[in-house]
């Protein structure tokens, strides 16, 4: 190997015998100005069943194809479905091609695709979608996904995924399960609960017993708050706080 540079976005390209060789998309063999007519048709074919057909050139002329397809993670249809049923859109954004890229997001229920994006766009595309008032929550677990995670109002990181990744996301998805999304979701949502729940505990005998301590009721009935029951009623108030905050234990993700 003579040499090597890797093209972001595009693929890469190298010198062996004197022989410049390229592997990558439409892209690079378009700035190349190589033409790829003879393979386009098994292109579209391989592209419509989801794979990422990838053209390798060898002395300026193009040679071969060579198709890659990523695995589907189990259950990641039934999470876009749950996340559908929740309300929330979901968006695929990839560097694929428009065709693979709708293959792949019919075989999961996803139906906005933001396809030929380039690493360095994707952070843009977050912008552009928080810029419509939307609250974005990104998931990924690669290099290239790292920017966009740091943009988004959430990020969360497969575990699995490059430590790049890792460290920028908010939320790291340890089990690899596309459903732990929605279960961060209604977990965030049932915590929240629980705190408004509990500041109205904690308000509730104080807007009402502070005033009665201090004498509010006196001038017309006579009667003051006993510090016995004062006391208890603030006891009682840590308790109920306190108690309400365990039955958090008893949370169980609706999606197995």
């Amino acid at each position: 190997m003579e040499k090597f540079n890797a093209l972001s976005g595009k693929g890469i390209e190298a010198t062996y015998n004197k022989k410049s060789i390229f592997l990558g998309n439409r892209k690079l063999f378009t700035e190349k100005k190589i033409p790829v007519q003879a393979y386009e048709q098994q292109m579209r074919q391989l592209e419509e069943q989801g794979k990422t057909a990838m053209l390798v050139a060898i002395g300026g002329k193009t040679a071969g194809i060579i198709a890659v397809a990523d695995t589907l993670k189990e259950n990641s249809a039934q999470a876009i479905a749950a996340l559908k049923a929740m309300g929330k859109q979901s968006i695929m954004i990839t560097g694929d091609n428009e065709r693979t890229a709708l293959a792949i997001a019919k075989q999961v229920g996803i139906e906005t695709v933001l396809a030929d994006v380039l690493p360095e766009e994707k952070e843009k595309e977050i912008k552009k979608l928080q810029s419509q008032g939307k609250k974005v929550a990104m998931v990924g677990d690669g290099i290239n996904d790292a920017p966009a995670l740091a943009q988004a109002d959430i990020g969360i990181a497969i575990g699995s995924g490059t430590d790049v990744a890792i460290e920028t996301g908010d939320i790291i998805l340890v089990k690899n399960d596309l459903r732990d999304v929605v279960t961060a979701i209604e977990l965030s949502s049932y915590t929240l609960r629980k705190i408004k729940q509990n500041f109205f505990w904690a308000f509730v005998y104080n807007i009402i017993g502070i005033p009665i301590a201090a004498g509010i009721l006196y001038p017309f009935t006579g009667w003051l708050l006993s510090p016995i029951i004062a006391g208890s009623a603030m006891a009682f108030s840590s308790v109920s706080v306190v108690a309400n905050s365990l039955l958090m234990k008893n949370y169980k993700p609706k999606l197995k």
